[in-house]
């Protein structure tokens, strides 16, 4: 019964560690902006709580919101 006690704390250690490390790019859009050819949206970080604006192509742009959770995967966490 230890063994299998242990190993459940070890296993819910691993998976924190684990999520923190994958989703520093990930966040809330809270605004979104056209100015000239740049398509801005807004993010705030979900580790950080950072904000941190982002140019991106129309089609990007377009097809995501305000409130929807969107991850950045060409930069570092911000």
């Amino acid at each position: 019964m230890k063994k299998y006690f242990f190993l459940f704390l070890l296993s819910l250690f691993v998976i924190s560690c684990d999520k923190d490390d994958e989703d520093c790019n990930c966040g809330i859009i809270t605004d979104d902006e056209i100015d000239g050819d740049c398509y801005s949206l807004t993010i705030r970080n979900e580790c950080s709580n950072n904000y941190e604006t982002f140019c991106f192509d129309e089609d990007v742009w377009f097809d995501n919101y305000i409130g929807d959770e969107f991850c950045v995967t060409n930069v570092d966490s911000w």
